[in-house]
């Protein structure tokens, strides 16, 4: 049985990154940073991925879109290009949080990771971010949620562990915490295909896949805005 063919999109936030894997290998990323160019670019970069790694769009097995939480209009053009490829290609559509995304770029290269709680953090609005809480074994410690940030979050995890905190948000509670204690925080780490798609492969080997009609993203609306634990 050859190895699927999955492609990848990340579409949450301003950059626009596609990537192509046949089974574990990737095949070839490609990453856009023009602001608002999702809708515009999307679809040829799709095209150009798949025709220089050889390969054709009828071989696609599956695609996996990143799910969010993001940006509502950047969601919302990955999720219909990838329900659009899956129509037209008959083939499944896989689903990987935005969140664990980042997540798993940052426990790559973490050395010891089971010494550290990981916080990846996109920015909603003010000193709101989207964020949770996972372990080394990407197991959610707090779940997914819209936080307003305070110089008491997470405090209750920071006096027993060191919590590494990165994405385009995390520069708003270090302007609130600074480096003190069991902070810890890494800058450029962005939500990108490449690990989208590294994470979709476990799903579509169980056949985890969604209702390609009925698939909405995780936009996390302001109705379930929360506070963090103090």
């Amino acid at each position: 049985m050859s190895a699927p063919l999955l492609l990848a999109l990340e579409t949450s936030t301003t950059v626009c990154s596609v990537a192509l894997y046949k089974g574990t290998q990737l095949m070839g990323a490609s990453e856009l940073r023009i602001e608002k160019s999702h809708s515009s670019y999307i679809t040829v970069m799709i095209a150009q991925l798949v025709e220089n790694c050889g390969e054709k769009m009828a071989n696609l097995s599956a695609v996996a879109v990143s799910g969010g939480p993001g940006s509502y209009t950047g969601l919302r053009i990955g999720v219909s290009t990838a329900k659009g490829l899956c129509y037209s290609l008959n083939i499944p559509l896989l689903e990987v949080s935005t969140l664990y995304g980042m997540a798993a770029q940052v426990l790559s290269f973490t050395p010891k990771p089971e010494r550290f709680l990981f916080s990846p953090m996109l920015d909603a609005r003010r000193m709101e971010v989207y964020t949770c809480l996972l372990n080394s074994e990407m197991q959610e410690v707090e779940p997914i949620a819209p936080v307003v940030l305070n110089e008491q979050t997470f405090q209750e995890y920071l006096k027993e562990q060191t919590v590494i905190f990165f994405g385009n948000g995390a520069s708003k509670l270090k302007s609130l915490v600074g480096n003190k204690g069991n902070t810890l925080f890494i800058e450029e780490i962005e939500p990108s295909a490449i690990t989208i798609g590294k994470l979709a492969l476990p799903k579509f080997e169980q056949g985890l896949f969604e209702d390609v009609a009925y698939y909405e993203p995780f936009y996390l609306k302001d109705v379930y805005i929360t506070s963090a634990k103090k």
